[in-house]
């Protein structure tokens, strides 16, 4: 019998992301920088929404959309374009949709957003969630009580972390691993949890705290343990040249939970991840620069490294026999809407 549950279960805030590429530098006070490159298109929780349905995977997405042009434009995309259901979203009127201008220069970026507080919260929007495979959260200060109803139905949680404005790094923010089935931290935010000073101590510690332990280092690739397996796993980062970061945090999370759901081994898992947020920075934006079955299809067959197709190996039976059609990049600016 079918398993008719969501593959994945998401709640968070959604922005229209407006991003400019190429400036080489930050424009300083009074300076004004042409670029050639800019994209558009549906950020923030969408990031992680699109991702996971690039994958196959059943995606509901609980989130607040403004009845305004940003907020029609980004239903579109996730309903129409990537087919992610939204029977859990809601429309709130008179609500501007937040808007987030990035500057992305290097390997780095500047965000300047604009939003107010959506007039519904998480716990609103979940109210008692459907039951479901996975749930892809956002851990804070303050706990959100859907997400113990989410445990309780059986959910694996998997979850991450912000950066905390105020450094203190509260301990009492892992209390809520005991609700978590796995936890993704970049290493800074893994060491200044732990009190540690390198990412496999952090790991030690976060490897106490809940089953499956992940640590994402940038550049340096990722570590990670599986308590329920008893494999540990250190992979090297993809060579890419970097377009855009917003968002490739969020395409490894959900990667991971897709090749988590395959049944893979953790390394094969760790590897799957980091390639596709390697491939989700060739371009603009979160959301639409996951690169789903498709992508991870096209970068291996015109794979020509041999240590490369050595170590991705694994992707000659991991691949579908069906990758889909090729994915929507973020438009230089939204389609103009029929009359």
């Amino acid at each position: 019998m079918d398993d008719e549950r969501p593959d994945v279960l998401l709640t968070g805030l959604l922005f229209y992301d407006l991003v400019l590429t190429g400036l080489g530098k930050p424009p300083t006070a009074g300076e004004e920088i042409w670029t050639a490159g800019m994209g558009c298109g549906p950020g923030g929780i969408a990031n992680l929404a699109v991702a996971a349905a690039r994958f196959g995977l059943r995606t509901s997405l609980a989130t607040v959309f403004g009845d305004d042009f940003y907020g029609e434009y980004c239903r579109d995309v996730l309903c129409d374009q990537e087919d992610i259901d939204l029977s859990l979203s809601r429309t709130a009127d008179g609500w501007p949709t937040p808007v987030t201008v990035s500057l992305a220069t290097g390997h780095d970026r500047a965000l300047v957003t604009h939003g107010q507080e959506p007039p519904y919260s998480q716990d609103t929007l979940m109210g008692d969630p459907p039951e479901a495979r996975t749930a892809l959260v956002h851990i804070e200060a303050e706990p959100r009580e859907w997400i113990a109803k989410a445990a309780a139905n059986g959910t694996h949680v998997y979850a991450d972390v912000g950066w905390d404005p105020t450094q203190e790094w509260s301990r009492d923010l892992l209390d809520q691993l005991a609700l978590c089935h796995a936890f993704l931290p970049n290493e800074t935010e893994a060491m200044a949890y732990t009190r540690t000073d390198t990412a496999v101590a952090a790991l030690g510690t976060l490897a106490e705290l809940v089953p499956v332990a992940v640590v994402t280092r940038g550049g340096d690739g990722a570590v990670a343990v599986d308590q329920t397996t008893g494999e540990y796993a250190e992979v090297p980062a993809l060579p890419v040249d970097v377009l855009d970061a917003t968002g490739a945090g969020d395409v490894f999370g959900a990667s991971f939970v897709a090749a988590s759901l395959g049944g893979w081994p953790l390394a094969e898992r760790l590897r799957f991840a980091v390639l596709a947020a390697g491939l989700s920075v060739r371009h603009h934006g979160g959301a639409l620069a996951a690169p789903g079955w498709y992508g991870v299809d096209r970068w291996w067959r015109s794979l020509t490294d041999p240590g490369l197709k050595t170590a991705y190996g694994f992707l000659a039976d991991r691949l579908p026999a069906d990758v889909g059609s090729p994915v929507h990049h973020a438009p230089v600016t939204p389609p103009a809407r029929p009359h």
